[in-house]
């Protein structure tokens, strides 16, 4: 792109050359601009300078373009439409839109939400593409930078005023065992998981988030040498579950998904240590005037209202 060939231009000049076209009258190209009609006819002796032509010619009634003046037209009205989007932006059209879009979220969400927000964005968004990150940490830092457009995780203690901060419900968290395990027999104690292997789910950013710890009690008790099996794949450590006597805390909505958790179960934490995970999502102020960034947003709280049965709302029973 030539910036000083550009900067030459005023485009002025091009909405005249536009209004001449519709209206083949120098007199009511001027009406329509608000001048006179000397004015627009200096307008357009201009015109004929910047493109080496003389546009126009006289008839009897009007003034004709030249087949210079008609090539022009071809492309001029997609500039000046665009131009007009620029500065005053447009009405977003979700078919007719072609780009990618990076949500952080953990796979707990993911196995929960995707399947259905694919779809529905698929359906009427057939060109977006959809990015998402299960392991980043900084997440606030990348919604800053630009790297990341949305952000889907366990509420934490503060957030700038720079971010918008949406709730999405919570849920509680669970023991999750196979279907045989022996806790599924009897009552959920510290003591109790203390003797079984655990499984540790690889969360980003989980040191910032506002959850209870894990229990001292449980800590105390467990023998220091027990086995653990550490991971950054969800469906990994459910495979795990499946065929081990091994335990993984995570939220209960994550069982909802048949397909992923068949065969497995999930637990209450023990008498005394009840808590809720509360989820939200997260964008940057620099995105709070694009109209596709919008549109997206209320997409995503849409498929999410709609599985309220998966996050349950506080005040609501799951279904």
């Amino acid at each position: 792109m030539d910036i000083k060939e550009l900067a030459r231009i005023d485009f002025n000049l091009l909405l005249a050359l536009q209004v001449l076209l519709e209206e083949r009258s120098v007199s009511k190209a001027a009406q329509r601009l608000n001048i006179t009609q000397p004015a627009m006819s200096k307008t357009l002796s201009r015109l004929r300078v910047t493109f080496d032509d003389p546009l126009f010619t006289r008839s009897s009634r009007s003034i004709q373009p030249t087949p210079r003046a008609l090539e022009l037209a071809q492309d001029l009205q997609d500039i000046l439409g665009g131009i007009g989007r620029l500065v005053g932006g447009s009405e977003f059209d979700p078919k007719g839109f072609a780009g990618e879009f990076t949500i952080a979220l953990s796979e707990y969400i993911g196995a929960t939400l995707l399947p259905t927000l694919v779809q529905e964005l698929h359906r009427q968004a057939p060109r977006l593409s959809i990015r998402t990150i299960t392991r980043v940490e900084n997440q606030l830092e990348h919604l800053t930078s630009g790297q990341l457009d949305f952000t889907i995780h366990i509420r934490r203690g503060h957030y700038g005023q720079e971010f918008t901060v949406e709730p999405l419900g919570s849920s509680p968290p669970a023991i999750l065992v196979r279907d045989q395990h022996p806790l599924t027999q009897g009552e959920i104690t510290w003591e109790r998981l203390a003797k079984y292997p655990l499984i540790n789910l690889y969360i980003s950013d989980l040191d910032k988030a506002e959850i209870a710890q894990t229990s001292e009690t449980y800590l105390r008790t467990r023998d220091p040498e027990q086995a653990e099996f550490e991971t950054s794949h969800l469906l990994t450590a459910l495979e795990v579950l499946k065929n081990t006597d091994y335990f993984l805390r995570g939220p209960e909505f994550v069982t909802r998904n048949r397909a992923a958790t068949d065969g497995i179960v999930a637990l209450p934490l023990p008498t005394g240590s009840e808590y809720s995970l509360d989820y939200v999502m997260v964008r940057h102020a620099r995105t709070a005037n694009s109209a596709v960034h919008n549109w997206l947003w209320q997409e995503i709280l849409t498929v999410i209202k709609g599985q309220s049965s998966r996050i349950r709302v506080p005040g609501q029973s799951a279904a």
